[in-house]
């Protein structure tokens, strides 16, 4: 893991955590999802009530879920190298969706929320791909939604960048130089 991935590692666990802590704070218990038989994750940390259970982000290398959780079948299948800083986001915590707040407005930060979920975003970002190089558009990765609707969030695939895109068309807005800068900006906010 180079410096950059460990400072981005450090930047995910930190804003995970301070999620956390902001719904100790104003609600006294940890998140809430709702539980589902057949979608477990070592997230979930028992029963809130019939239907919900806590969660809080989990360190993929401490899960048994997370053993080699890589992108390597993805670069592989596109023939692309993807950004150190994209598989770093993807592979530090299994997570539900964390809803925060920057400059620029409201988004949730996507993540994986066990290992089906991981192989269903690695075809989610080859899909991605795929459409920007049909469009002879520069490579992005997605790693938010906005309150907007069809806006994202996403890395620049050669520079590193974070940029607000329209689904399907080039991005219009650049947020940040990388995506520690940009995780570091954020504010977590409550559902």
């Amino acid at each position: 893991m180079t410096s950059t991935n460990k400072t981005l590692t450090q930047a995910l666990l930190n804003f995970s955590s301070a999620y956390v802590e902001l719904y100790k704070t104003k609600l006294g218990h940890l998140p809430t999802v709702e539980h589902d038989e057949q979608w477990l994750s070592c997230c979930e940390q028992g029963p809130h009530d019939v239907s919900h259970h806590y969660w809080q982000p989990a360190l993929m290398e401490s899960s048994t879920e997370g053993d080699e959780l890589t992108f390597s079948n993805v670069e592989s299948a596109l023939k692309l190298e993807l950004h150190p800083d994209i598989k770093t986001y993807f592979t530090t915590i299994f997570s539900s969706d964390i809803n925060a707040v920057c400059a620029e407005g409201e988004l949730s930060l996507l993540f994986a929320w066990n290992s089906e979920d991981f192989a269903r975003l690695q075809e989610n970002i080859i899909g991605h791909i795929l459409m920007k190089q049909r469009l002879k558009q520069a490579e992005t990765v997605f790693f938010a939604v906005t309150d907007e609707e069809d806006m994202i969030i996403s890395v620049n695939n050669s520079s590193g960048e974070v940029w607000v895109e329209q689904v399907g068309c080039k991005p219009h807005k650049k947020l940040s130089d990388s995506l520690t800068d940009f995780i570091e900006q954020l504010t977590p906010k409550l559902l």
